[in-house]
């Protein structure tokens, strides 16, 4: 005989747990002996395991009864009801965790898909996660104030990719955000930006040039990028008659 100490050792359970499931109807409470203890036998040691395994398993605790007691048939036809319902559950955490990721993303839910798969080719050519938030944020004010322009802009940027040029520079203008001011790099890319800029008949390059647009946003915190817009700004100023 046990006393429910020993019991619940045996179960791999908590002193507890058994009073729970004694308080529950699980498992019934035998009565106290001449010296006032309670004592299990073994059979309650093998019902304590099976209900501790039913619901290690994801049974809820008001079915285990039923299952403890179930013929051979309805056990079978029991569990595979639990495990459908479980299986939903899986799948309704999965959707939940599908539309976490997005709100982490903060695309898909104000974003149209084209340019969600604009951003999502950003990535995939290497540029930062930063750059691509940046992009981001552009493409929302964009919807904001001026939405007529956004479906043209969203084909354009996407042409834009496939062009070998646009796209190393438009990498080097990611990389560039953390280089020092003075970088001969700094000098480089201004001038491939400048000529770009002349090739591809773009005015201003604050506001027509997709790669100074996502990147005009942290001049603030680059100050190889406030160098650089400077430097372009004027240029564009003194091409002007």
């Amino acid at each position: 005989m046990l006393t429910i100490g020993q019991l619940a050792a045996a179960a791999g359970v908590t002193v507890r747990t058994v009073r729970h499931y004694h308080h529950v109807g699980l498992l019934p409470e035998p009565e106290r002996d001449a010296s006032g203890y309670r004592r299990y036998d073994a059979q309650a040691a093998v019902d304590l395991i099976r209900i501790r395994t039913l619901a290690d398993a994801g049974v809820p605790l008001a079915r285990i009864d039923a299952l403890l007691h179930a013929r051979p048939a309805e056990f079978d036809a029991a569990i595979a009801d639990i495990d459908a319902e479980l299986q939903r559950r899986i799948d309704q955490l999965a959707e939940h965790r599908r539309r976490i990721a997005e709100l982490a993303g903060g695309e898909s839910l104000v974003l149209p898909a084209g340019v969600v798969d604009n951003l999502n080719r950003m990535r995939a050519l290497g540029v930062s996660e930063r750059t691509v938030r940046l992009e981001r944020d552009v493409w929302i004010l964009m919807q904001a104030l001026d939405p007529d322009a956004m479906p043209q802009a969203i084909r354009d940027k996407a042409a834009s990719f496939d062009d070998p040029e646009t796209t190393r520079l438009y990498l080097l203008c990611d990389q560039s955000v953390d280089w020092d001011p003075h970088d001969p790099r700094v000098d480089r890319l201004i001038d491939e930006l400048d000529a770009w800029e002349t090739t591809h008949g773009n005015g201003d390059v604050g506001q027509h040039a997709d790669m100074a647009l996502a990147m005009s946003r942290i001049v603030e915190a680059s100050p190889a990028w406030r160098r650089i817009l400077d430097e372009l700004a004027r240029r564009r100023r003194t091409a002007t008659p």
